[in-house]
């Protein structure tokens, strides 16, 4: 079962939470992340992107750029941008847009349990993404990000934060610029706290990382190697900071292909070749949006496609091989398009849902790209199923939507 506890976590006062809270560093390049935040001191991209305090000639993965991420911090403490609460506790966190809504729970979840896979996974880390956040963090000694973890659906759990939320007013409730609004509520009554974390403990069996797989990665092993430093098994060091959601409130959105080149193949011989795996119908200028899984939105000479996937392409009983984005690997772009490894070839670039297809438009008209994809979203259910099955997914395949704000709460491990 699962393990995750209060703690004292350092926050902004909720006249600057606005000013102070950022979005996750994995979303921003370093110059999207300089003029972001330009002209804010206080702008939490200064602690999770510290490359914004330098040119852009600067190596990221230098000490110097690691140590002025934990000058900053220490600026913004003894500054009072952030003050830590005086006693442990969890918060409640819901984020909303367009009508949609989630709300979790923040916590800190054990390391112990990302070891022993009570927390399970569905995607690889790449080593220099991982080293990055582990030299980062153990320079700054805090967790400055939250993991992203769904759990599966629990009805006291449920009830619990809908009363919460409805009879307590709010900490923060802002509208960031992405167009979500973050609400957060401090839960310190000791009944609420030690219900949430007993039925962790007794009733659900597993977490799953949603997003933040880094992350995790980073922060148990810096836990684990400080652990194996001083042998302490409790201190703050053996567990990270997390966000718990329902897995029936969460929404993941399609992650699509663009390809820059045929394969020195003609446009005649690409569309002649895709037909031996999916059925083929030419739309015309109308954007195409997938409908339904084993479904595809092809782009490509200012045409879209709809295609679909043929009996033989899909296992239905293999979670792996019926998700749409290893069909179309399997079937079109290694064999056809010559793309063997999606995570290094630079033949092929990703874009999330989030910005809509007229973007796979846009650049293939534009001559950057030469054909795209759009493909229908993996669902919860199929995350779980690969997870429990100690599967992992294809590479871009979940994109989820909205991402959780960076610097609303914050979790020391070392003072």
């Amino acid at each position: 079962m699962i393990t995750i506890k209060p703690f004292k976590g350092w926050r902004p006062g909720r006249d600057i939470i606005g000013k102070v809270a950022a979005p996750p560093y994995d979303v921003l390049s370093s110059d999207e992340a300089r003029e972001m935040a330009k002209g804010n001191d206080i702008s939490f991209l200064r602690i999770t992107k510290p490359e914004v305090d330098f040119d852009a000639s600067v190596n990221i993965y230098s000490k110097e750029v690691y140590q002025k991420g934990k000058t900053n911090w220490n600026q913004f403490k003894a500054d009072k941008v952030f003050v830590q609460d005086e006693s442990p506790k969890i918060y409640f966190y819901r984020q909303s847009i367009n009508g949609h809504s989630q709300t979790g729970i923040v916590a800190a979840s054990a390391i112990d349990d990302y070891f022993n896979n009570k927390i399970k996974k569905h995607e690889y880390t790449r080593p220099q993404k991982e080293n990055d956040r582990i030299e980062h963090m153990f320079t700054l000694g805090i967790h400055p990000g939250p993991v992203f973890l769904t759990y599966k659906s629990h009805d006291l759990l449920d009830r619990l934060v809908a009363e919460h939320t409805q009879r307590n007013s709010p900490e923060y409730d802002f509208l960031a610029d992405d167009g979500v609004q973050h609400t957060l509520w401090l839960v310190e009554d000791e009944k609420e706290i030690a219900t949430v974390v007993h039925t962790f403990k007794n009733e659900i069996e597993a977490t799953y990382i949603a997003d933040g797989h880094h992350r995790a990665a980073a922060s148990s092993k810096v836990g684990l190697k400080l652990r194996e430093e001083n042998g302490d098994k409790d201190g703050a060091h053996n567990y990270f900071l997390s966000v718990l959601f329902p897995d029936n409130q969460l929404k993941i959105i399609d992650y699509n292909r663009l390809i820059i080149d045929l394969n020195d193949q003609t446009e005649e011989e690409f569309l002649k070749a895709i037909e031996a795996g999916f059925e083929v119908e030419k739309i015309g200028n109308e954007i195409y949006k997938p409908k339904q899984a084993m479904e595809f939105g092809m782009y490509i000479n200012k045409n879209w496609y709809k295609l679909v996937a043929r009996p033989h392409t899909f296992d239905a009983n293999d979670p792996i091989k019926c998700l749409d984005v290893t069909i179309l690997s399997d079937h079109l772009i290694d064999p056809i398009l010559g793309i063997k490894d999606q995570r290094t070839d630079d033949r092929i670039d990703f874009v999330g849902g989030i910005r809509g297809l007229g973007e796979l438009k846009k650049r293939v008209d534009s001559g950057e790209m030469v054909v795209a994809f759009a493909l229908f979203p993996v669902s919860i259910q199929q995350l779980i199923d690969i997870a429990d099955a100690g599967m992992v997914m294809p590479p871009k395949s979940t994109w989820f939507e909205p991402k959780l704000r960076s610097g609303l709460v914050v979790h020391e491990f070392v003072k």
